[in-house]
């Protein structure tokens, strides 16, 4: 098991080095009192022995719980026990490696721990924690790229809107070369900064490149949820496709060197993004020559206005205009499983070209990781 304290298992949007200090009183030899800063206990800290010791602060509070929200921490509540400091404690014993969204529970409410990692997911604010065994996505002493926030305007929601840009480590230091681009999507309830803070893509790429795994690539991460509130949206989640197309690929291509062609522009996602990913690359077949689809299904949805199938049923056509269609989940997601099973079972029999790629794993991002890591070993080779 891999537990060094690298920044890369505890930095979040608030903190990069999770040093946890808090301001306390302090008295001296010489009687002087005054303010000074001591170590906050962690909230989360993987013992020696695999097993995890949960902490929060809430000297007010009567009972504390900490439960996972599913996958392989499962949802049962943990009973934390008070001491004279006002910290309650849980040690859990079983929880699997892996990135493990958790909650915490103050006198029955859900509360955010500020002693853990704090991301944005299941639409709020939500805690989470790594118990590592594999480093592909740690800080290693390697050359590192930039992670950028733009801000563009809009026509498609009347809106400024942010996107993230990761460029790779040379991009300053070579002003004329090209690179091509990876739109890269969040799922349902995150948003544009889920692929950083939880995903660790940054770190990704740069320990891919340093191993010459994958190509230098930008790789833009934009914010799915696209409502004009200008329009009575059908989709609440609003017309992402034209966004991106009309708004978002414009500006990165005029602002940012990128190669030019259909071959030079990938897009994929996870879960509600790898459906949005879906969409794009089916309703504008070759304009994205590569997309990964990580856990979801191709079922049809309610809320697509055209019917992809048929570009599927045209295998020709779709292999023509295809460099690599990728498909990649974890081995206990029965619903995705499930899902695709009939579509690749066609795929197979109409010799339509595709990729895929199953690891260990629920819906979490410890799956999403290897599949963004798998695809990118394949793309725009």
């Amino acid at each position: 098991m891999i537990y060094n304290r690298n920044e890369a298992l505890e930095s979040d949007a608030l903190y990069f080095d999770a040093a946890r200090l808090k301001m306390a009183l302090f008295t001296d030899a010489n009687g002087n009192r005054g303010p000074r800063h001591v170590f906050e206990r962690p909230g989360v800290k993987v013992e020696d022995n695999g097993d995890v010791t949960f902490c929060i602060y809430a000297p007010n509070a009567n009972e504390a719980e900490v439960c996972g929200i599913g996958g392989y921490m499962g949802t049962e509540r943990h009973k934390m026990e008070k001491d004279a400091e006002g910290y309650f404690t849980a040690t859990v014993s079983g929880i699997p490696a892996g990135y493990h969204y958790h909650e915490y529970y103050l006198d029955g409410n859900v509360t955010i721990n500020p002693q853990a990692p704090i991301g944005y997911g299941c639409h709020k604010l939500i805690n989470f924690f790594e118990k590592a065994e594999e480093d592909f996505y740690l800080i290693k002493n390697v050359p590192h790229g930039a992670v950028r926030m733009e801000l563009f305007e809009s026509k498609e929601t009347g809106k400024t809107r942010s996107v993230w840009i990761y460029t790779p480590p040379k991009y300053e230091q070579e002003p004329e070369k090209r690179y091509p681009v990876l739109y890269l999507n969040h799922g349902g309830g995150e948003n544009e900064t889920g692929w950083i803070w939880q995903g660790k893509i940054n770190h990704i790429a740069d320990n891919m490149l340093a191993a010459g795994e994958c190509r230098e690539m930008l790789i833009v991460m934009n914010c799915l949820y696209c409502v004009d509130e200008r329009k009575d949206n059908a989709f609440l989640a609003g017309d992402f496709d034209s966004m991106l197309l009309n708004d978002c690929i414009p500006f990165i291509e005029k602002k940012y060197r990128v190669l030019p062609g259909n071959e030079n522009r990938a897009i994929a996602g996870l879960s509600m993004g790898s459906y949005h990913s879906l969409m794009s690359a089916m309703k504008h077949l070759g304009y994205f020559r590569s997309f990964g689809i990580f856990s979801g299904a191709l079922t049809r949805r309610w809320y697509c206005d055209f019917d992809y199938y048929k570009d599927f049923a045209d295998v020709e056509n779709f292999n023509a205009k295809t460099d690599l269609f990728f498909l990649g989940y974890g081995t206990d997601e029965a619903n995705i499983i499930a899902g695709l099973e009939p579509d690749l079972k066609r795929f197979d029999e109409t010799g339509l070209r595709y990729v895929r790629y199953t690891t260990p794993g629920y819906h979490e991002w410890t799956v999403w990781r290897r599949c963004v890591r798998e695809f990118m070993k394949l793309l725009f080779k």
